[in-house]
């Protein structure tokens, strides 16, 4: 609670302008750190969620540790009120080192250790102390350049904050992360805050100030925002050297789409990876046998219409299209960069045999979710060919409701294949995923199979990645699908009708006792040990 019995006793504080000018300049500044607190704490909930994955955790994580630090600084700034001029300037530059390096930090942590989970409490920790620190000294600092009744200085000390903070929050996803980055635009955000704390307090309250607090401020902000300027300029090389920390010596193309960062590595074809977030999506090595597995059970039986859900790189639609029968492939991709690149990365494209170019294939850049509700209708086939369910922003696609929507858009006989995750490392995720199909009226059968390399995440969290897929494959009626090849099945590299015999018993050996769906209004989705 900030204290509002803020002394009015005592003339007012000796400064260079008049009182109603400076009581606005204190305004502007509370203004200004408020928008750059939120943009750290944004940094943090953003990169916390891109390089450990729950969004969901890790929001909840950096906001109930700030909020509580904030508490904390609240209390510690009792001990600064009669120094509240540099007391203000210190912890401003403080925030803008802290706030201001944090992202870079996190990502130096993932990219070279491997974990950035103690990193991430640290700087919620520490950010949420000095944010809490800023009002009770601010209401020192506006009390004495222009006595007021302390009722009438929250109000505007509350209302200036709260109006930067929603600037800040919209600059974030708006301004900063698209056109700067997260990491050039935390940095830039720490200088900001050090300039605008430190003008505040050497000009407006100089005359609070001793020489020797005069100068340590002036050192202290100058080497902070010469450090954050620095680390600006650098931040290309930065980035480069953790990218090969994190995906090998071969990174050839990294883009920040407005969806998500998409890197290729390898030289070529047969050495493709494509990560996504962090997160190895394709490899040139095994991708074969996720996408013969993914695609080819759900094609035996009528497919002259096929509809792919994701799948953006072109790959299930490129097993698809090996059928000569199938009239028209409807791909829904939320990213159009990852679609582009299908198109016109030479490694990629022809990696997925130039689907794009097939006169058959429909690309659409929509919420697969969205694009379903308007009612789009009569597929033979649906491949959901989706991340890992979790909770993230793609869990609504894991969901129930939207298997319903499927449901709906599945032509009389219809089937639907699901990628559930590995059903041998994430059981209840698998099986949820199979409870949530079925509880769209749907009847489903399962079947897994074994992933030759050892991970699907980048860097030295590789190790830790889970291995194998599977498939929820269903229909529309009382039975089960049947688990085989079409007659007219192409020539396969590691399925046949004994690989997927075998399948489905390694599938049902780990079945777990009836699980609830998920819904959207409740996600069953949890990262597994």
């Amino acid at each position: 609670m900030i204290d509002q019995q803020v002394s009015l006793r005592g003339s007012a504080a000796r400064i260079p302008v008049r009182p109603r000018t400076g009581r606005l300049l204190v305004l502007a500044a509370v203004f200004v750190c408020a928008a750059c607190g939120l943009v750290y704490e944004l940094e943090l909930v953003a990169l916390a969620s891109y390089l450990i994955g729950d969004s969901v955790t890790q929001a909840s994580v950096v906001l109930s540790v700030m909020v509580f630090a904030m508490g904390i600084g609240s209390l510690l700034a009792k001990r600064l009120r009669s120094h509240a001029a540099v007391g203000f300037g210190l912890i401003e530059a403080g925030l803008a080192l802290i706030g201001g390096s944090s992202a870079l930090v996190l990502y130096a942590s993932f990219a070279w250790i491997g974990e950035s989970r103690f990193a991430l409490v640290g700087f919620s920790l520490a950010i949420g102390v000095l944010i809490g620190a800023e009002i009770p000294l601010l209401m020192t600092l506006i009390q004495r350049v222009d006595r007021q009744d302390a009722g009438g200085t929250v109000a505007d000390l509350f209302a200036a904050d709260y109006v930067g903070a929603l600037v800040g929050g919209l600059a974030f996803p708006f301004l900063l992360l698209p056109v700067l980055g997260q990491l050039t635009g935390a940095l830039l955000t720490g200088m900001v805050n050090a300039a605008a704390g430190g003008a505040l307090v050497l000009w407006v309250f100089r005359r609070d100030l001793t020489p020797r607090s005069r100068w340590l401020l002036i050192l202290v902000n100058v080497s902070v925002i010469a450090l954050l300027a620095t680390a600006t300029a650098l931040d290309d090389d930065f980035e480069r050297a953790a990218r090969r920390a994190v995906y090998g010596d071969e990174v050839r193309v990294a883009v920040q789409t407005d969806v998500q960062e998409v890197v290729l590595t390898g030289t070529g074809r047969s050495s493709l990876d494509l990560y996504l977030d962090g997160r190895l999506r394709v490899s040139a090595q095994d991708e074969y046998r996720y996408y013969e597995a993914l695609v080819h059970p759900a094609m035996d039986g009528r497919h002259a219409r096929v509809l792919i859900l994701g799948g953006g790189d072109g790959l299930a639609a490129r097993e698809v299209l090996r059928y000569p029968d199938v009239r028209s492939v409807t791909l829904v991709e939320i990213d159009p960069g990852v679609t582009r690149l299908a198109r016109t990365d030479p490694a990629l494209s022809a990696l997925n045999a130039h689907a794009y170019r097939d006169p058959r294939l429909t690309a659409v850049t929509a919420d697969a979710f969205n694009w379903l509700r308007a009612g789009r209708g009569g597929y033979d086939v649906v491949i959901s060919d989706l991340p890992d369910p979790g909770i993230t922003a793609s869990t609504k696609l894991y969901s129930a409701e939207f298997y319903g929507l499927i449901a709906e858009a599945l032509a009389p006989g219809g089937r639907l294949v699901v990628h559930g995750g590995p059903p041998n490392t994430r059981p209840r995720t698998f099986w949820t995923v199979e409870a949530s199909v079925r509880a769209a009226g749907l009847s489903s059968r399962t079947y897994g199979i074994s992933g030759r390399r050892t991970g699907f995440a980048a860097g030295p969290d590789r190790a830790k990645a889970p291995h194998g897929w599977g498939f929820v494959l269903a229909r529309r009626g009382p039975r089960a699908p049947a688990l085989g090849l079409s007659p007219r099945a192409p020539k396969l590299r590691s399925l046949t009708e004994g690989v997927l015999a075998g399948a489905a018993r390694y599938a049902e050996r780990g079945r777990l006792p009836e699980q609830a769906p998920s819904t959207l209004v409740h996600p069953r989705y949890w990262e597994e040990p």
